[in-house]
């Protein structure tokens, strides 16, 4: 093969290898999925399943915001502190966001219906 052909092949590989390790390294971030609202409700699952116990690390929070007077928001009530609010009361829709969770007990909740509207899930 002549070297003018090489050099351009080289480029495409190194190309096509730089984006299956971003894709890869994409698709491996945990999927958990929050849903709050229609009415009072909120949840919190991993493949379907209620979140009850995480390994520390980073997950993709996709949030299904079904009502305009409640958000999602999620606490790390042990350990370092951190509170977030995942959507606003206002918003409604899907929204995704990125988290590194540390070890400690979490809760994920409505701030406006606290007493009623929350749960709790443990990171090892």
């Amino acid at each position: 093969m002549s070297r003018r052909f090489l050099v351009p092949l080289a480029g495409v590989a190194a190309a096509l290898a730089v984006a299956g390790t971003a894709f890869s390294q994409a698709r491996s971030v945990p999927k958990l999925v929050g849903t709050v609202g229609p009415g009072y409700t909120i949840k919190l699952t991993k493949a379907g399943v209620k979140v009850r116990s995480l390994k520390a690390g980073t997950y993709k929070f996709v949030i299904s915001d079904k009502s305009s007077f409640h958000n999602f928001t999620l606490e790390q009530e042990t350990g370092a502190k951190f509170e977030k609010h995942l959507t606003g009361t206002s918003f409604t829709g899907p929204k995704t966001v990125t988290l590194t969770l540390k070890r400690g007990k979490w809760k994920y909740y409505c701030s406006v219906h606290e007493p009623t509207m929350f749960g709790f899930f443990t990171v090892k």
